[in-house]
């Protein structure tokens, strides 16, 4: 059976990559949080690795090596993935490798022309942003299984759409309906490790509701390397009222 033309779904992990006329990749804890962060304090670019040692590859005058591989900052890198670290530019983009989320946005950008990034930070934004059409909100996922925080969001976002939604869609819109921001992320098995890391303000930071107004877009996929910077107005498809609204 075809896809109604506005429908809107939810992947749970990267297996879940479909075509799609937008993919929204959502890594909550911390990839999209990051990216975001990072584009809104001033950086032109995130240049989004599959590998540390594609993203060591990268370094260069202005930029900054960032990354994490099992919670912790790979030698040799200038910063981690703690999305505080980017409020204030360090240089004038950023190199970025995580265990999931960069994947992921080299793969969604194989299943789509329109990839967009979202986190709690954009939420506001990435919403204004989208307009009806076949939305795959696609969670990063952990280690190939789902996120509560990446299924939380998606289901935030998914809930203020108009579409046709699918099974997927309408689980993430329950867990979103069932939770505050913080209270959903605190309970996930990644806050967890986060904590035992002893990156636990990383929680709190990524919990904080539309306080950017900023949409990340893949622009270019160049040797596995996705190449993030804000979208333009014009780069967009038209902005359509959420389903919250109602009419006078």
């Amino acid at each position: 059976m075809e896809r109604p033309l506005s429908a809107i779904d939810v992947g749970f992990t990267a297996a879940d990559v479909r075509r799609a006329e937008v993919i929204v990749v959502i890594d909550v804890l911390r990839a999209t949080s990051t990216v975001v962060q990072a584009l809104a304090a001033g950086y032109e670019r995130v240049h989004c690795c599959e590998s540390i040692e594609g993203a060591l590859e990268l370094r260069g005058p202005g930029r900054v090596i960032a990354g994490e591989q099992e919670w912790k900052t790979p030698p040799g890198f200038d910063l981690g993935n703690s999305p505080a670290a980017f409020a204030a530019p360090e240089g004038t983009e950023v190199v970025l490798t995580t265990t999931n989320g960069t994947p992921m946005m080299a793969a969604a950008a194989a299943h789509s022309d329109l990839v967009l990034l979202a986190s709690l930070l954009n939420l506001d934004a990435i919403v204004a942003a989208l307009s009806p059409a076949d939305v795959l909100l696609a969670g990063s996922g952990t280690n190939g299984r789902p996120a509560l925080e990446d299924t939380y969001l998606a289901g935030r976002i998914a809930r203020r759409l108009e579409g046709e939604r699918t099974d997927a869609a309408l689980m993430a819109e329950c867990l979103a309906d069932a939770h505050e921001p913080l209270e959903a992320l605190a309970a996930s098995a990644d806050a967890a490790k986060l904590r035992e890391a002893g990156l636990g303000d990383d929680v709190e930071w990524c919990a904080q509701e539309s306080i950017i107004d900023g949409v990340p877009r893949v622009v270019a996929v160049e040797d596995g390397v996705s190449v993030v910077e804000l979208a333009g107005p014009t780069e967009l498809p038209p902005p359509v009222r959420s389903s919250s609204e109602t009419t006078d």
